[in-house]
């Protein structure tokens, strides 16, 4: 029946299960199925051919520091990504298991997720509407991505998922712990307090939990704030791709509503529509929008798609969702490959590594590629870094900081033969000074010995003349 309250609807008293109703519930398929198909699913090829792009680098070797130099580091940088660090860092010093130990906790946060929205869709349609949305979500394929790399953005959109349906419980106390998690693992997880609003917001006692939250997050909100230039600073409005991906997941969210149970419609249709629209609109005048900031806002698509394939009446539904299989199964294919990400650094060290010499020097540029071989250190460590000032761990920085220009030059002359690493070809060119002495020098006093691309990067061979042979 509908709480009076805010529109939720409140389940009827049911009678007291015996003891064999209870265990049998307790296997029910909707409980079961949906994670169990997210974790196969996520173990399918995770190593990626044994690849890693940039961003899980960063991961990597910053859950490698000391906690100490964590907490120091946040303070300057990233501080939006912390909790995540530290978690990392917990499961690398119980096992350091490489590129599983780094993606494991996204595999078991996904299917924590679609146990999550299965129970969302139990709550309000039923067992049957609650198989199926929990399976839909979890083979989505931007699900699938981010349930196999070493970020944030699964663990933040189980927190979303299972706050929403503590939402519905009108558990408030553990409805603020959880999604102040998630905002802590991600603050723009904060975005789904617009969503929920819509939902509850006659509830004094979301209002409550919702202050209470804006309350927490502010210290976060504050550091990062400080770091945004740096740390997002990168990012450019949203393109017509992002336009056109975002109208595209709209209007089929939009279409699946129509006939389905108003209560549901009323938590997933917000989810769906209104965290990446207004942080897309907010990025036309301060750019901050990546999809995957907002990647849990899938949940909701996978709710009503999940209560619509329950409601199916006739074979062309179950048709259509099977033609859907078909391309989501290429993707999905394509996502377990080195080439589904922008980079891949342990490719980048591989090259490196084969064209290597003792005493060779290294090079970036831009600087911030000085990435591609932090999660290499053996490597790194046997390599000259001219342009090094102060290392990362150091310097309380992600990519370290650099000597002044003339002393880059120095470095440069004083070196016969230099591995330089450089981003792909048509990139744009920094026009710092320190970037600007590496490009000089390197066509003033260098000869080009070899030039080789490898995904998202170039890996370069310079000698000082006559030195290539």
């Amino acid at each position: 029946m509908p709480n009076p309250e805010y529109g939720v609807r409140t389940p009827v008293a049911t009678p007291v299960p015996t003891d064999a109703e209870a265990d049998i519930s307790r296997i029910a398929p909707w409980r079961v199925l949906p994670p169990l198909l997210a974790v196969l699913l996520g173990l399918w090829g995770l190593e990626r051919g044994g690849s890693m792009w940039r961003d899980e680098s960063v991961t990597w070797q910053v859950a490698h520091r000391p906690l100490g130099g964590i907490v120091e580091l946040l303070g300057r940088v990233d501080a939006v990504h912390g909790l995540h660090y530290v978690l990392v860092h917990g499961v690398f010093q119980v096992w350091e298991g490489g590129l599983w130990a780094l993606r494991l906790p996204s595999v078991a946060a996904t299917a924590l997720a679609a146990a999550g929205v299965a129970a969302v869709a139990h709550r309000l349609a039923g067992e049957r509407a609650a198989l199926l949305a929990g399976c839909v979500y979890a083979v989505l394929p931007p699900v699938q991505m981010y349930a196999q790399e070493g970020r944030s953005y699964a663990l933040v959109a189980a927190a979303v998922v299972w706050a929403t349906y503590l939402m519905l419980c009108e558990r408030w106390p553990a409805y603020t712990v959880v999604l102040l998690i998630g905002c802590w693992l991600h603050e723009f997880a904060a975005l789904a307090l617009l969503a929920h609003a819509f939902t509850a917001w006659r509830s004094r006692g979301w209002r409550r939990s919702a202050a209470v939250l804006v309350v927490l997050l502010l210290p976060l909100a504050v550091v990062s704030a400080r770091q945004a230039e740096q740390q997002l600073g990168w990012l450019g409005r949203p393109s017509w791709q992002d336009w056109a991906a975002y109208g595209l997941v709209g209007a089929a969210a939009l279409l699946l509503a129509r006939g389905a149970p108003p209560d549901l419609v009323r938590v997933a249709l917000p989810l769906v529509l209104l965290p990446p629209g207004v942080l897309m609109v907010i990025s036309l005048f301060n750019p901050w929008y990546v999809d995957r900031y907002v990647i849990y806002a899938l949940a909701g698509l996978a709710l009503l798609a999940g209560v619509r394939l329950a409601q199916a009446r006739g074979w062309w539904p179950w048709l259509l969702a099977g033609a859907l299989l078909v391309p989501f199964g290429i993707w999905s294919v394509w996502l377990r490959t080195p080439e589904s990400r922008k980079d891949d650094v342990l490719a980048v060290a591989a090259a490196v590594r084969e064209r290597a010499r003792p005493g060779d020097a290294v090079l970036f540029t831009p600087s911030r590629r000085r990435e591609w071989l932090l999660s290499s250190p053996e490597l790194y460590g046997e390599l000259r870094d001219v342009a090094l000032d102060r290392t990362p761990a150091a310097s309380h920085s992600l990519q370290g900081t650099e000597l002044p220009p003339d002393r880059i030059r120095s470095a440069l002359l004083a070196s016969p033969r230099v591995i330089v690493l450089l981003d792909p070809a048509g990139q744009p060119l920094d026009p710092y000074p320190r970037e600007a002495v590496k490009r000089e020098e390197l066509a003033a006093r260098f000869d080009l010995c070899s030039m080789t691309g490898v995904r998202g990067a170039r890996v370069a061979v310079y000698a000082r003349p006559g030195g290539c042979g």
